[in-house]
């Protein structure tokens, strides 16, 4: 039998919140009179949310703003209490929330570190081990030993990142820290996580990265009204999250998603990105290899072309497109399924984030009738200083004139 590490049971939390309404009525010198009478109201933030999660499971959470999903976190670090229902937490738990949550602002970074690690349980000479680590990875090393109220938002939230991921908790919170810091920082987290997750570490990651969540987690829930809504693999509930936000009319999201009778020709069904070792990434190093293999369904003979093309993660800014043609195979084999492999010798965008899309046009039609986007993040890492978006080789060389002698000519 499975050890759960992380059990809510019908938990909810009600906020009371206070709204003023204008009155009038008879009275006055004027005969009437007006003012404000306040009146508590009930905001349910969360409603009979139930879940188990395994040791050594990570589990994504999303849903729009506004769903839960914070709440549901800082419940689970005992920022606040819940109103009814229990929670049941087995092991030393570190949460990377929000910015600052956990600090003493008038500590240093440094004292702030020790403080964390003893609030974990953890010995002071274990802390001291680790201490050189959280300072190089959360970058701010130099201001190790300022009070944490003098550091800005970004350094913040890298050095508690930092401290939650290094002193090896048995479960950890992870709450948007995606979305802040420089794509270097980005990287450098998802690789934590990825590495945290093969010792074994229970986590609960919650962010609108869909494509992170979709490969860094076993399981997803999603949260919509403070209740969840699904539960399964994180593509069928990254799935039913698009449909959620895109709305009843958005076609592309049933199209590349769904196998009802009125599907098109052929399907998207996935993008994973790899490494030279065959390796799923989320992370990749300018100038170094990388494979993108595109899934399709087929369900009529057709050829396709297909395009995984590459955007600004911003500025949603088209920069390259990779593209390749395929036949469908057999239709009558196993859902007619292929898969097209595209290889980047050498990948040529600069550092920072990206996003990509994949679309199958069936050959002489003029507009694709499948496509994938919002799911795949690639975070470029590089010690690349120069600006633009792509990372172009070069070499340069200093070339001097030779000296002209005396009665000859300089060479043109």
């Amino acid at each position: 039998m499975e050890t759960v590490d992380v059990r809510c049971d019908r938990v909810s939390k009600r906020y009371r919140v206070r709204t003023a309404r204008r009155t009038t009525g008879a009275g006055g010198a004027d005969g009437w009179f007006s003012g404000f009478r306040t009146r508590d109201d009930d905001f349910w933030a969360l409603r009979d949310v139930s879940f188990e999660v395994a040791r050594g499971e990570t589990l994504g959470v999303i849903g729009r703003n506004g769903a839960g999903k914070s709440t549901l976190l800082k419940l689970l670090g005992g920022i606040t209490s819940t109103t009814s229902g229990e929670i049941t937490i087995v092991g030393k738990l570190s949460a990377m929330i929000e910015v600052g949550s956990g600090f003493h602002p008038e500590l240093t970074g440094r004292e702030n570190v020790f403080l964390s690690g003893a609030i974990l349980g953890m010995r002071r000479r274990d802390i001291a081990a680790r201490l050189d680590a959280i300072a190089d990875f959360s970058g701010v090393a130099a201001f190790l030993d300022m009070p944490v109220k003098h550091y800005s938002s970004g350094m913040y939230v890298r050095l508690g990142f930092a401290i939650a991921a290094h002193l090896e908790p048995d479960i950890l919170l992870v709450d948007e820290v995606l979305a802040v810091g420089d794509a270097e920082f980005q990287g450098r987290c998802i690789d934590r996580i990825q590495s945290l997750k093969r010792r074994g570490t229970t986590m609960l990651l919650v962010s609108h990265d869909l494509g992170a969540v979709e490969q860094l987690s076993d399981r997803a829930i999603l949260f919509d009204g403070g209740r969840v809504t699904a539960a399964g693999s994180p593509h069928d509930v990254v799935s039913t999250y698009q449909r959620l936000v895109s709305g009843p009319d958005s076609a592309g999201v049933a199209n590349t998603e769904e196998g009802d009778p009125g599907a098109p020709a052929v399907r998207v069904t996935r993008l994973t990105l790899q490494d030279v070792s065959g390796t799923a990434v989320l992370t990749a190093t300018a100038g170094a290899p990388l494979a993108a293999r595109v899934g399709l369904e087929f369900t009529a003979a057709v050829t396709a072309i297909v395009t995984v093309s590459f955007y600004g993660f911003d500025s949603g800014t088209l920069l390259t497109e990779c593209s390749g043609e395929v036949e469908s195979p057999a239709v009558d084999g196993p859902n007619g399924a292929v898969e097209l492999i595209f290889t980047l010798p050498a990948l040529l965008l600069a550092p920072g984030a990206y996003t990509l899309g994949v679309t199958a046009t069936v050959r002489g039609a003029d507009r694709p009738i499948a496509w994938r986007f919002g799911r795949t993040t690639l975070y470029v890492q590089g010690r690349s200083q120069a600006r633009g978006v792509f990372a172009q080789p070069f070499e340069y060389r200093v070339a001097r004139p030779e000296p002209v002698r005396a009665g000859t000519s300089p060479q043109l």
